[in-house]
């Protein structure tokens, strides 16, 4: 591999991913893995999270020890006091394609694809929800390379949304749990209220619907953060329509696979974008075997003051011990927040703990961890699989949805509560998955873990399939 200077140099990958934290994180850890195998990284992320990360990781530290990696900060256009949560995560897209996307191609062009003495030129381009990036690609001969952070089936039913509109399955009408029929290889389990969140509309030509569908259905390579063990069928049914699939996932457990190999320290490199409470380590370690649920609804969640109590009641009434994490811009509308967080904490001593942040896959690795009601997404959901914890899903939007089917249906490792919001539901939820099937759950929830990491093991399918996805940017360089 020689570049126009006649130096050797390595392949120069250029990822930009959402600038969300459930985008970052997997886009971060793919950068890992590229810098494992001395590839040049320049990874382009939001002035906003940025900042964030330099308050509260270690992860600029961390990247320091891979010269051959770069963070380029643009801003995404957006006030430091935007949210950045809830349903105005939609509105970080638009103020990009304002905003980032011109100062992201003036960029490419006047450093002239961030290439120089000491890298070649950028060999491809990998993003997840840019819809500037195809046309992009093509006017610039760039390979592009699309990772889908959710799950092959979030993707897998964007693919078919001709076959519902064909099908007159959408827009919705009538029974929520009628089984959708036009998602081949999920017809079986999928029901109306599982699709993706943004289906959920009355009329088709919607902008946000119509904007999801052309981001997630590049027909070109596709990254998928999943295994053969957990959707092998629906990987298989995508194949059809796409060229060139890399089911790498779970990406956080082939790090680690890939770091022991190297006899390298095994912590990965990951972001947050608030700080970390320790102290729930230090009273995880006081509570007994699998005796604590572990309650967090993710980065962008949003929750009203009725939803929370709710909540809190129902784990109160399961007489079961929890951890909690309230995000401090969770719960909608800011009058008496801070009041109702205090009375929460304070009348939940006896049996629980409220933090503002938590961290996540340390708790859920922590023996005293039994279970974990969640949000559904993607990153959580796989971290929840890898260390063998069972879930009860409350699936908030996008893609949380359908992956909360698959804990309940597929995999059966979980159970799904979504659309509902009721004390005794939850209750009765807690109690099931802690307490009446606990070894039930906690014995498939084991054997999945196990198997999933075999995937990233060497000789595994995951594993095999990362390292054709590196000779495979290799071979794009000319």
């Amino acid at each position: 591999m020689r570049c126009e200077q006649g130096q050797d140099l390595p392949p120069h990958v250029l990822i930009m991913p959402y600038p969300s934290l459930g985008h970052l994180n997997p886009m971060l850890n793919l950068a890992h893995l590229f810098c494992l195998s001395d590839f040049h990284v320049t990874f382009i992320i939001s002035d906003f999270n940025h900042r964030r990360l330099l308050e509260h990781t270690t992860v600029l530290d961390a990247f320091a020890r891979y010269p051959g990696f770069e963070f380029r900060a643009l801003p995404d256009g957006l006030p430091d006091d935007h949210p950045r949560a809830g349903e105005r995560t939609m509105e970080i897209i638009f103020s990009i394609e304002k905003v980032t996307v011109p100062l992201f191609k003036k960029m490419m062009v006047h450093e002239n694809f961030l290439g120089g003495a000491a890298r070649r030129r950028v060999t491809c381009l990998v993003t997840d929800a840019m819809s500037f990036a195809p046309e992009f690609a093509r006017e610039h001969q760039l390979p592009l390379i699309l990772f889908q952070t959710g799950s092959a089936a979030y993707s897998w039913s964007h693919f078919c949304f001709p076959q519902l509109l064909q099908a007159q399955e959408i827009p919705f009408r009538g029974e929520m749990d009628e089984l959708v029929k036009s998602v081949s290889g999920m017809e079986g389990f999928l029901r109306r209220r599982d699709l993706p969140s943004h289906y959920r509309v009355d009329d088709v030509n919607d902008p946000i619907l119509q904007g999801v569908i052309e981001r997630l259905t590049v027909k070109e390579a596709n990254i998928f953060n999943t295994c053969e063990d957990l959707e092998g069928p629906i990987v298989a049914e995508i194949l059809k329509h796409v060229p060139r699939i890399f089911s790498i996932g779970p990406i956080h457990e082939q790090i680690k696979s890939r770091l022991t190999e190297k006899k390298a320290d095994v912590s990965i490199i990951k972001a947050n974008l608030w700080a970390e409470d320790q102290s729930c380590i230090e009273w995880l370690d006081a509570q007994p075997p699998k005796s604590v649920i572990y309650v967090s609804f993710g980065s962008i969640t949003l929750m009203t003051r009725e939803q929370v109590l709710e909540f809190w009641h129902g784990l109160l009434n399961s007489s079961q011990r929890f951890l909690w994490v309230i995000r401090p811009d969770s719960i909608i509308g800011n009058e008496g927040n801070d009041q109702v967080l205090e009375e929460l904490m304070e009348s939940s001593k006896e049996k629980g703990l409220l933090v503002e942040w938590a961290p996540q896959e340390k708790v859920l690795n922590h023996p005293a961890v039994g279970g974990f009601l969640t949000h559904s997404g993607w990153n959580s959901t796989l971290e929840s699989i890898t260390t063998g914890t069972p879930m009860i899903c409350w699936p908030y939007f996008a893609d949380q949805t359908i992956n909360s089917r698959l804990v309940s249906e597929v995999w059966k490792i979980g159970l799904d509560i979504k659309d509902t919001c009721d004390r005794l539901i939850i209750e009765n939820a807690v109690r099931d998955l802690m307490e009446v099937r606990k070894e039930e759950f906690l014995k498939k929830a084991k054997n999945m873990a196990k198997l999933v990491k075999k995937s990233v093991s060497k000789g595994g399918s995951s594993y095999t399939n990362m390292d054709d996805l590196l000779q495979f940017i290799k071979s794009l360089i000319i």
